[in-house]
């Protein structure tokens, strides 16, 4: 099993996901109407997907996962915030007050942040941490490491997890600003794919194990599973490709 998506709900999926695929420099994998996915790979690192789906419901203010764009020294950070603001963001204010990243909302008013220069991010490639906040740290880096297989690196926060490659963006588990909603859905969510050989029922069941939870939604008929990670964040397990795919 590993780590294939960001998934972001999207009102117009293919402007949202072309703004993400100029900043970051990504490669178109599917373009229609309702979708649009663009794959990041990293030299010698993971690939990593991300899916901008349609939704008719806004965003959500204060989500619990999103994305983080190495800026770098202060040069090239302005360079990567102009260049976003060029293609559709905006400078947006959530509190901040000072500090040395600058935050931003992307053409749909999801907020996310052009960081400053850091040791932990010289691998990352130009998305350098996914945070995502949970209400105990150190349990969420155990159910995301060993379902994701990515593993715990230094960083400036304590529950960092990166690709075992050594490259790659962070996923960053971070203390909740507030618990997640009941039922809440999250308008960015991970998913998680099984491999060949993995058996879903059991995968399920080590999740379930792990403190996740089954998302009893009105959403459809769909071909993966959507779960709960221990905080309550939405997370969907994708079946493993065929050789077809």
């Amino acid at each position: 099993m590993y780590l294939e998506n960001v998934v972001v709900d999207a009102e117009h999926p293919q402007r949202l996901g072309r703004f993400w695929e100029e900043l970051l420099g990504c490669s178109t994998l599917t373009d229609e109407p309702d979708a649009f996915e663009t794959r990041l790979s990293v030299p010698d690192g993971p690939a990593l997907d991300l899916c901008f789906q349609r939704v008719s419901t806004p965003p959500t203010p204060n989500p619990r996962l999103h994305l983080e764009v190495y800026g770098g020294e202060p040069d090239a950070q302005d360079a990567v915030v102009r260049r976003a603001l060029e293609l559709g963001a905006r400078h947006l204010d959530i509190g901040q007050r000072e500090v040395p990243w600058v935050v931003l909302a992307d053409p749909e008013d999801n907020p996310f942040c052009v960081m400053e220069d850091r040791a932990e991010y010289a691998v990352s490639g130009p998305l350098s941490s996914l945070p995502l906040e949970c209400a105990d740290v150190e349990r969420d880096a155990r159910f995301w490491s060993e379902l994701s297989g990515w593993v715990p690196v230094d960083s400036v926060m304590p529950g960092a997890l990166r690709h075992p490659s050594g490259r790659g963006p962070l996923l960053e588990l971070c203390p909740e600003r507030r618990p997640a909603a009941s039922g809440e859905k999250n308008r960015l969510h991970l998913d998680l794919r099984l491999e060949a050989g993995d058996d879903p029922d059991l995968t399920a069941a080590r999740l379930l194990e792990l403190g996740g939870a089954v998302v009893d939604h009105d959403w459809g008929d769909l071909p993966w599973n959507v779960f709960t990670d221990p905080s309550g964040n939405i997370l969907c397990l994708l079946p493993a490709r065929s050789v077809t795919d």
